[in-house]
């Protein structure tokens, strides 16, 4: 399967710089013209287009669906993570609301999240999931996913079978990451979270 994975455009909580994992604002005027500009850059043998179900998601894939015309699959298992507590807030914010949390560097903990959110260890195991599906459906088609920061960080280390690099790297908005010929690591959580910086 080739895989290219489009991190929607920019949404007012992206331009704050706040947590936005569940929260669900549309498209900036920005963020429109990122999906737009992105129309130049796809594949022209594209199989299929897939994609998250938040509406920031699905506004930047409709926009580029008008060149496609493509149907649209939305899976659930590309969502955002949930950062619970933290969502809306800037890391400011969230480091004087919630200083406990914040000392133990939570967004960063493999099996834990801040309260009421999601660990690491739980978006991998569902956009691994998701995958999965997708690989079994279409191993050797062109698909074009459109989700989010968070995800494309997962997929990009389990692609390199290395997380080393993960909190140092960084999907833009209205960017795309290209796996030409991706495979689904076998790597159990264990090499996973053995190979994944907290800090």
């Amino acid at each position: 399967m080739h895989l290219y994975v489009v991190r929607h455009g920019e949404t007012w909580a992206n331009a704050e710089q706040r947590y936005l994992g569940s929260l669900d604002p549309a498209l900036t005027e920005l963020g429109r013209r990122q999906a737009e500009a992105l129309g130049e850059y796809l594949p022209k043998n594209l199989d299929a287009l897939v994609v998250s179900p938040r509406i920031r998601a699905k506004e930047t894939a409709r926009i580029i669906n008008e060149r496609l015309k493509l149907p649209i699959e939305i899976m659930e298992c590309f969502r955002e993570r949930d950062v619970g507590v933290f969502e809306g807030l800037t890391q400011a914010d969230a480091r004087e609301q919630y200083p406990q949390l914040w000392s133990q560097n939570i967004t960063r903990r493999w099996d834990a999240g801040p309260t009421g959110g999601e660990s690491i260890s739980d978006v991998v195991k569902r956009v691994r999931s998701g995958l999965v599906e997708l690989e079994s459906k279409y191993s050797s088609k062109t698909v074009l996913l459109v989700a989010h920061g968070f995800v494309a960080k997962v997929i990009r280390a389990m692609a390199k079978g290395d997380f080393s690099d993960f909190y140092h790297w960084q999907l833009s908005n209205g960017r795309m990451l290209i796996l030409e010929s991706f495979e689904i690591p076998t790597l159990d959580t264990d090499i996973l979270r053995g190979s994944l910086p907290l800090v």
